[in-house]
């Protein structure tokens, strides 16, 4: 049965931008797409630049836009940035590793217009979640965190990247998650870049990769919070099977955003910016669709025009079994862990043990 697809058009508008605004951050996670650092770099835009390129995404689309680090909150034009995106009608939302929170901070940034914020719990306690962070105390200091997040009304959302150090461990960070009075649970599926190519030999294998996602798909019916799996395209193609199987289609008004969106987004409804102005349809793929410095600050002719975003949107010019997979369009595979695998970045997904129809039915 061919899957229902969600509705996309030829010139589509990012709905999230992710801008690493700095890289300087009070961790060392082993994991860290920026390889961050301690200190900032020159490099950053300055609180101009920054207005300019907001001005420039605000005139066309009206995307989330996901204040990233390293550690946004090492900023002091933080709340700043967060008030001007607001005032041009952009949902702000903000990643933080928390140790830079407190009651006060939530406050400002609820008044600075920040819509969300973002914690990252890698462990169900804090042995295993300060030495993936490799910092001590940082359990303490995400559990204080989402403390102050709740004191203050500040909604967040716990992400988890998932590898094979925490995965036995994942439904308790995600009753941990529920337990803190989180709105959401993501799942991130490791993408080994950054320092992240340490932790390679910790990426789930394929057959673990989807035993994961059929966790989270059993977990969406009676999930008291929102549960939304990232970097895991696949995610898309089992929700599918599964209803499948169970004689329900998935459509928008049985399964809502699910069946709305799909698994790569990357240069189709979402991008990266770097601290340096780089513009990437992901943080993982270091591939450069163009730089917003370099050109006036103008992001919306590189998300339209760049060559390298309209490749990607040519979803038949994939490689291998995402070329021809009848999930094409709700699932993508994950460019970065295709170029990270074999330095082709429209190669098949190398973690996914699906055979499309016409690959099983060719004689």
């Amino acid at each position: 049965m061919t899957p229902v697809h969600p509705s996309s058009t030829p010139h589509p508008v990012p709905r999230l931008i992710a801008w690493e605004l700095t890289r300087a951050c009070t961790l060392k996670c082993r994991h860290c797409r920026a390889s961050a650092d301690t200190s900032r770099s020159t490099a950053e835009f300055s609180t101009a630049e920054c207005e300019k390129v907001l001005d420039n995404v605000a005139a066309f689309a009206k995307p989330i836009i996901i204040l990233t680090g390293g550690e946004p909150l090492m900023r002091d034009d933080i709340f700043h940035l967060a008030r001007h995106g607001s005032d041009l009608g952009l949902r702000m939302v903000l990643a933080t590793c928390g140790a830079l929170l407190s009651e006060a901070v939530c406050r400002r940034l609820i008044d600075a217009g920040i819509q969300r914020i973002s914690l990252s719990i890698d462990g169900a306690t804090a042995r295993s979640h300060d030495a993936f962070r490799r910092v001590d105390g940082a359990f303490a200091d995400a559990m204080t965190a989402a403390a102050h997040a709740r004191r203050a009304g500040l909604e967040f959302q716990i992400n988890t990247t998932v590898s094979q150090l925490n995965k036995d461990e994942l439904p308790e960070i995600f009753n941990l998650a529920i337990e803190l009075g989180a709105v959401s649970f993501h799942p991130f599926l490791l993408v080994p870049t950054g320092r992240g190519k340490e932790l390679a030999d910790y990426e789930l294998s394929p057959v673990e990769y989807e035993r994961v996602l059929k966790w989270v798909y059993d977990q969406r019916g009676t999930a008291p919070i929102g549960l939304k799996p990232t970097c895991a395209p696949h995610y898309y193609r089992i929700l599918r099977q599964q209803e499948q199987q169970r004689g329900r289609r998935v459509t928008r008004q049985t399964h809502g955003l699910d069946a709305m969106t799909k698994g790569c987004l990357g240069a189709q409804g979402f991008a990266f910016i770097s601290h340096v102005g780089n513009v990437q349809m992901c943080g993982f793929l270091q591939e450069t669709a163009g730089n917003v410095r370099e050109c006036h600050y103008d992001f919306k002719t590189i998300w339209f025009d760049s060559a390298f975003f309209n490749r990607i949107r040519a979803l038949d010019g994939y490689h291998g079994r995402c070329g021809v997979c009848e999930y094409q369009s709700v699932c993508g595979g994950c460019r970065a862990r295709a170029f990270a695998m074999t330095g082709d970045y429209l190669a098949e997904e190398p973690f996914c043990l699906y055979r499309p129809e016409s690959m099983r039915n060719a004689r």
